[in-house]
């Protein structure tokens, strides 16, 4: 296991990169802990497969640093990093048994025969394989090939870090919970550094206990679950995390107050310093919104039931927000106020939360 360190990183796949949009990744220093559970979570296109294939040693950055606790790997190639790499399809010898796929990491090493069977009977037990051990591998399902890609990872002791490149885009909705519980429990015994790539907020927030939040490129927060929830450093993140995702709605700041719809919106730091913003929006979940007796005037215009909830949108002008209303609770028709609770609602300036400051 390996405390991993980015220094300084940028990457580009082209020659000569002039402008900003040449960098498939921008400037970025981050530091994972030792044993620590993260995930890397964004949509297609933003840069996870690039940072992980840096990480890994399949590509050299174009600018910056790799390290694994205080050595430099940048120039070193994968087969040196001791890392452990499962892909989004399962990959498995299906000619082989289950066991001969799991221990064949260890005999390469030249793990001794005893040592190397406790450990494939260890991992099998934690992934529920231990009746297919004798079994070949060519006729299991979709999740009984990718857990063995789980295991061909686990079973070694000496990695670095595990890498998961979106494991279980393959595999049935249903199991998918099961082996996100799975790996969740497995970290939590194994200790081992793991690194989780995703574009599904589900999968990200519950194996993680931080996650690396990527955009265009970009490291935009890196955060817990409820920080990411309940703070979210830019508009994107208030967007992408939570289901509906946060409303961002204009806003002006006069005063060292932000103002909306006309009214003063109390917000839980005082906006102070716009920094010459082009852009100034106020952010605030759905969770967080209300209906008053008075406050900012809306027009109901849609309610759609979310079993435990209601999600209701109303409009104020041009403006659509969102609120979640839980079952029994009586919902306004046409016209009606809501309150923005002022605890978690924030300002935020060309996409950044402002006291909140850009990442790293």
């Amino acid at each position: 296991m390996a405390r991993i360190s980015l220094q300084d990183l940028r990457h580009s796949y082209l020659p000569s990169p002039r402008t900003e949009a040449d960098w498939a990744l921008k400037h970025m220093s981050v530091d994972w802990s030792d044993g620590g559970a993260y995930a890397l979570l964004g949509p297609s296109g933003c840069g996870k497969t690039t940072l992980l294939n840096i990480i890994s040693g399949l590509l050299t950055p174009t600018e910056g640093r790799v390290l694994f606790g205080d050595e430099d790997v940048t120039d070193m190639p994968p087969d040196r990093r001791n890392i452990a790499q499962v892909f989004q399809f399962p990959v498995v010898y299906d000619t082989m048994t289950v066991y001969d796929n799991l221990i064949f990491p260890l005999r390469n090493r030249g793990v001794s025969g005893a040592d190397a069977d406790r450990k494939v009977r260890e991992i099998a037990a934690m992934l529920e394989l231990d009746d297919m051990l004798p079994k070949r591998a060519a006729g299991l399902t979709a999740d009984g090939k990718q857990k063995i890609s789980l295991g061909r990872g686990l079973v070694r002791s000496d990695v670095n870090v595990i890498m998961f490149d979106e494991p279980l885009t393959v595999i049935d909705p249903h199991l998918k919970w099961v082996l996100r519980s799975k790996l969740k429990e497995l970290h939590q015994r194994v200790g081992s550094t793991m690194i989780y790539v995703t574009h599904d907020q589900t999968e990200a927030l519950t194996f993680a206990d931080q996650v690396v939040v990527m955009h265009e490129g970009t490291v935009v927060q890196i955060g817990t679950p409820v920080d990411l929830f309940e703070r979210p450093r830019h508009t994107f993140v208030g967007h992408f995390i939570g289901s509906p995702g946060m409303n961002v709605l204009p806003c002006t700041v006069d005063g060292g107050q932000a103002v909306f719809a006309g009214q003063a919106v109390q917000t839980a730091d005082a906006p102070t310093d716009t920094n010459g913003a082009k852009t100034l929006e106020i952010g605030v979940r759905p969770e967080f919104v209300s209906f008053a007796s008075d406050g900012i005037p809306v027009q109901v215009t849609k309610v759609s039931d979310a079993g435990r909830y209601r999600i209701v949108d109303v409009q104020h002008d041009a403006a659509t927000l969102k609120l979640l209303v839980p079952e029994g609770e009586d919902i306004p028709s046409g016209s009606a106020h809501i309150r923005l609770d002022p605890a978690h609602t924030r300002v935020y300036a060309d996409g950044w939360m402002l006291n909140g400051g850009a990442a790293a």
